[in-house]
């Protein structure tokens, strides 16, 4: 079984070399994305691996066809990047890591919390200066203040755990609420706007659908308690950015953390140090002195990483001895 592998990182390939072994699969890394233009080095392979930033559109989609691609493997859990509708109608298969580690998403929302708040990239950068004045370095105990998330899925309910550990009154928001769950953690399920209202920090985590796009948009800004920080490890585009850059300049939030971002293609996960950077709003972002953004690596642990590759693996493996699919990581249209 032979499979090629789209914007493959270092990190990606020893992970995934290690997973393929033990699965005799015959991988062809490429470090660029996949798109129309790109589609036709999948020549010999039935099988393509993606990641968050490729563009498996219809167009891309059909020339996969024609080169006789019979599967495409996310190694992510999102799947919005993919035309779910046109790979159905062409007869290729879509799976997904649904579940990875929801602990590392988790425990890097706490980090970038407490980094902002507590303004450790600040005061790393001033002593590395050996500048040790503490002007401007002032946070706020999170033990007593109150925090919404904005879904509660096994990352939202680890968040929400977390933050209960630290003494936070938590909110939550779900579609679906887990009331057994809330109610062992003391977690208050409300409204969207009730959270809003009520938190001193509010962190997303829900996924990107066509109801959660700009979840977070100058209405619900305005409805934010003024001096809130906002934390999104989840998906860019549920943040509005052009009402972020809004409400940051009028400093209606306090601060604001971001492990994604609404436009990352061509940016994030690519080294830009001696160039330029194109996108203005992202350039805005990343001026402010109180918003913190790193470049999609909730993820980025030893054991997230461990699992994606089994997974996938695993499934490609599966598909190639036309066995079924791991249980739940098939993404299929719905009507």
């Amino acid at each position: 079984m032979k499979a090629a592998f789209y914007d493959a990182k270092p990190y990606d390939q020893e992970f995934f070399l290690k997973a393929a072994a033990l699965n005799a699969i015959e991988i062809e890394f490429h470090s660029f994305r996949l798109s129309r233009s790109t589609a036709p080095t999948a020549t010999g392979c039935s099988v393509v691996c993606v990641f968050v930033n490729d563009q498996v559109d219809r167009p891309c989609l059909e020339v996969l066809a024609r080169e006789g691609v019979q599967l495409i493997a996310l190694r992510c859990a999102g799947f919005n990047q993919v035309d779910l509708k046109a790979a159905a109608a062409l007869g290729i298969r879509i799976v997904r890591v649904p579940a990875y580690s929801p602990h590392a998403v988790a425990e890097h929302t706490i980090a970038l919390l407490l980094t902002l708040n507590r303004k450790i990239h600040r005061a790393y950068n001033r002593v590395r200066e050996h500048n040790f004045s503490l002007n401007g370095l002032v946070g706020f105990d999170l033990h007593g203040r109150t925090a919404g998330i904005v879904g509660t899925g096994k990352i939202g309910r680890i968040t929400a755990e977390i933050l209960r550990g630290f003494g936070m009154e938590v909110l939550a928001y779900d579609l679906f609420p887990d009331k057994a769950w809330a109610a062992e953690n003391r977690v208050e399920y409300t409204t969207k706007e009730d959270l809003l209202s009520r938190s001193d920090v509010v962190s997303l985590h829900t996924p990107l659908t066509p109801e959660t796009h700009y979840l977070i948009n100058r209405e619900a800004i305005a409805t934010m308690k003024t001096g809130a920080y906002l934390i999104n490890t989840s998906r860019g585009k549920l943040i509005e950015t052009t009402a972020l850059i809004e409400a940051l300049k009028q400093k209606k939030l306090g601060g604001v953390a971001l492990d994604v971002y609404e436009i990352e293609e061509g940016v994030f996960f690519e080294d830009l140090s001696h160039d330029v950077l194109q996108d203005d709003d992202l350039a805005r972002l990343v001026s402010f002195p109180n918003v913190l953004v790193t470049s999609h690596q909730g993820f980025l642990t030893s054991e997230a990483l461990t699992e994606i590759a089994r997974v996938t693996t695993e499934n490609i493996a599966r598909f190639g001895r036309g066995e079924d699919l791991i249980a739940g990581t098939e993404v299929k249209m719905v009507n």
